[in-house]
C-alpha cells in the first residue's frame, strides 16, 4: 500500500484556504499513485479555534466543507480532521472526529475519545467523548485488497502502557484497535512543539508499531495559531518499528512511500535541540504576522541580548527588508549599545532608525515633580517611565506605518516581573516569553555558529545585562545570576516540581524558596496576564496554559519556618 503525508498549516476560520490545501495534497497523492493519504487533527476548521467551537452557526454548519473534499477522493482514501455536530440532547455539541473518505463516498466518522485539558488543551470544553471507541474502518487499495485501518484521533494515540511510566486514562483506544485485528494505524495529531518532543514522538511510534508489528501513519499538524507552534514532524514507521518515511520539522509536507519498502528516513529529526527552538520561534513570527495580515514589524534595539536576538529572528522570518530595529537611547544608555546596535543592523540588512527619548523623558519628569535616578531602584517610577516612553513610540510606529509590534523580553525576566508594564511588555508578540535568558544566549551563539560569522556582535553576547534605566545599573542587583536562576525556573514550569524536588536537585533552598515567591508574587502574575500573545516552545509555559489566579495569599516557606 502507498500512502502520503498530508502535513499542512492551517488557519483557524480559513475554512476555504484549508480545504483548498486539502484538495492539492489529495491531487498530489493521487499523481503519486497513493492509496491512502492522512491529514492532522481538525485541520478543515483549525484545532485551535477555541470557542468558535461554541457558536451556533459554526456548529449548524461544521460538516458543509467536507463536501469538496468527498467529491475530490474518486480512486483514494482520506483520512480528514474534522468537527462534526452531536444530534444528541445531552453533551458538548460537537464531536473532534476523523472523516474517513473513499472513491467519493464518506465511509464514517471517527470520534476522539480521550480529551485533553491539560496545558494548552481545552478539549472537554467543546467536544463530547466518544463512548465506545472502535476505529476499524475497511477500505479497499488501488490492487483491490481490502485493508483494515485502525483510526485514531491524536489523544487517543498517547496512552500506551508498555510505553509510558504513568497514563492520564485507564482507557487506550490504540491498543482496541489493535485487538480487533487493525492492519494499518493511522493517527492524526495536533501535538504542538515543546522541547524534546520531536524525538519522543519518533520513540513513540516506533515503539509501538514494533511491539504490536503494524505499520503507524502518524500525521501532525504544522504552523503556528497564536502562541501554540505546531512542528509537524509527521512520520510513517513499518511493522518493524522502522521510521520510512519522516516529514519535514516546521514546514509543509506533502509526500508519499510504500509501506513495504524498508528503507530508513531520517530527514525530519534533527539533534539540536536549539536549532528546533530558533526554526520554531521563525515560524511563529512568521505565522502570526502573516495570518494576522502584518507584512512588516518594529521592535526597539537596545543593545542587550534579547533584542538583538529578536531582531535575527523576525529579520529571517520576515525577511531584513520588513523589520524596522528602533534605538531610542535615554540619559543612562551607553555609548556601546548605539554602536553594538548599529553594527547588529549593518550584519542583518534590515532598517534602523534612532529615536532618543532625553528630551522626552526631562519634560516629564518636571511635570510629574520626580527626581531623576541615581542609581538603581531610587526612582522605580521615573526608571519605569522611560521604558514607557519607548512603549509610545513603538506603537505610534506601528500605527503610522502598520507594523506589528515584536516585544522583547525573556521568560527569566517575566518569571519574576524583571519588567515594565506597559513598557518593554506591551506589542503584538512576545517572541522570547518563553524563553530562559541562559536560552537566549545559546540561541544567539548558534545563530553565529551556524553562519560562521558574526551577525549577533559578540560584544552583545558577552555584554553584562542592563536595562540601562538608571546609572550603573545591572540585572544582577536585583536578580540571582541567570545561570542560578533558570535552572530552579526550569524544574518549576517545565517539570512543575516542588521547591524540595528543586532543592533536592542540587539548588540552594534559600535562592528557591525566594525565586519561586517572586515568580508566583500577585503583581507579578498581574503582569504576566496583560503580555501579549507568547510563542511557546516548552510545557507549563508563561502563556494560554498557565492558569493562576492573580488575587492569592499563597506564599512559599521552608519546612519549619
Amino acid at each position: 500500500m502507498r500512502v502520503t503525508i498530508g502535513q499542512i498549516n492551517t488557519t483557524n476560520g480559513d475554512i476555504e484556504g484549508n480545504v483548498a490545501k486539502v484538495l492539492s495534497a489529495i491531487e498530489q497523492a493521487k499523481a503519486d499513485g497513493s492509496d491512502l493519504i492522512v491529514f492532522p487533527e481538525v485541520c478543515i476548521h483549525g484545532y485551535t479555534s477555541q470557542d468558535w467551537f461554541q457558536d451556533r452557526d459554526i456548529i449548524a454548519s461544521s460538516l458543509d466543507p467536507l463536501d469538496r473534499v468527498i467529491a475530490a477522493t474518486e480512486g483514494i482514501t482520506a483520512v480528514v480532521g474534522t468537527i462534526r455536530p452531536n444530534t444528541e440532547r445531552d453533551g458538548r455539541r460537537l464531536f473532534n472526529s476523523a472523516a474517513v473518505i473513499s472513491n467519493g463516498k464518506l465511509i464514517r466518522f471517527v470520534d476522539k475519545t480521550l480529551l485533553p485539558e491539560y496545558d494548552v488543551f481545552d478539549d472537554p470544553r467543546y467536544f463530547e467523548p466518544e463512548s465506545d471507541p472502535n476505529g476499524i474502518v475497511e477500505i479497499t487499495g488501488r490492487d483491490g485488497e481490502v485493508c483494515k485501518l485502525g483510526v485514531v484521533v491524536c489523544e487517543d494515540f498517547w496512552n500506551d502502557k508498555t510505553f509510558w511510566r504513568e497514563r492520564l486514562y485507564e482507557k487506550d483506544p490504540t491498543d482496541i484497535v489493535i485487538e480487533r485485528g487493525a492492519e494499518l494505524i493511522v493517527a492524526i495529531n495536533a501535538s504542538p512543539y515543546n522541547k524534546g518532543k520531536i524525538g519522543l514522538r519518533c520513540e513513540m511510534v516506533s515503539h509501538r508499531a514494533r511491539a504490536n508489528r503494524v505499520p503507524i501513519v502518524f500525521v501532525n499538524l504544522v504552523g503556528g495559531n497564536d502562541g501554540i507552534i505546531f512542528d509537524g514532524a509527521s512520520l510513517v514507521a513499518d511493522a518493524e518499528g522502522d521510521i520510512i518515511l519522516q516529514a519535514a520539522a516546521f514546514e509543509e509536507f506533502v509526500e508519499t512511500v510504500e509501506l513495504d519498502i524498508r528503507r530508513p528516513d531520517a530527514r525530519g529529526i534533527s539533534g539540536d535541540e536549539t536549532e528546533s527552538i530558533r526554526r520554531a520561534l521563525v515560524l511563529g513570527i512568521r505565522d502570526y504576522a502573516a495570518k494576522n495580515g502584518f507584512r512588516t514589524a518594529v521592535l526597539g534595539l537596545s543593545g542587550g541580548i534579547d533584542s538583538a536576538l529578536v531582531a535575527a529572528l523576525a529579520c529571517e522570518a520576515m525577511g531584513p527588508e520588513n523589520v524596522l530595529c528602533v534605538m531610542m537611547p535615554s540619559p543612562f544608555s551607553s555609548e556601546g549599545s548605539i554602536k553594538d546596535s548599529e553594527e547588529l543592523v549593518a550584519n542583518l540588512g534590515c532598517q534602523s532608525r534612532i529615536e532618543p527619548i532625553s528630551d522626552t523623558f526631562e519634560v516629564l519628569l518636571r511635570q510629574m515633580g520626580l527626581d531623576k535616578p541615581t542609581r538603581g531602584g531610587e526612582s522605580l517610577a521615573a526608571e519605569n517611565m522611560q521604558s514607557r516612553i519607548r512603549g509610545v513610540i513603538l506603537m505610534a510606529i506601528s500605527n503610522a506605518e502598520g507594523r506589528l509590534v515584536l516585544s522583547t523580553g525573556n521568560k527569566s525576566e517575566l518569571a519574576v516581573g524583571y519588567c515594565t508594564l506597559y513598557g518593554d511588555t506591551n506589542g503584538g508578540l512576545a517572541v522570547l516569553g518563553d524563553v530562559l535568558k541562559t536560552e537566549v544566549w545559546q540561541i544567539a551563539r548558534h545563530i553565529n555558529a551556524a553562519a560562521g560569522r558574526e551577525v549577533i556582535p559578540q560584544a552583545i553576547i558577552d555584554k553584562k545585562p542592563s536595562a540601562e534605566l538608571a546609572p550603573n545599573q545591572f540585572d544582577q542587583d536585583s536578580l540571582p545570576p541567570y545561570d542560578l536562576m533558570d535552572p530552579v525556573l526550569r524544574m518549576y514550569f517545565e517539570q512543575k516540581a516542588s521547591p524540595a524536588e528543586i532543592i533536592a536537585a542540587g539548588n540552594d533552598a534559600e535562592l528557591v524558596y525566594s525565586i519561586l515567591n517572586k515568580v508566583e508574587h500577585p503583581a507579578n502574575e498581574f503582569k504576566r496576564r496583560q503580555l501579549p500573545p507568547t510563542l511557546i516552545i516548552s510545557k507549563n509555559a508563561i502563556g494560554v496554559g498557565r492558569r493562576r489566579p492573580v488575587t492569592h495569599k499563597y506564599r512559599r516557606t521552608a519546612p519549619g519556618t
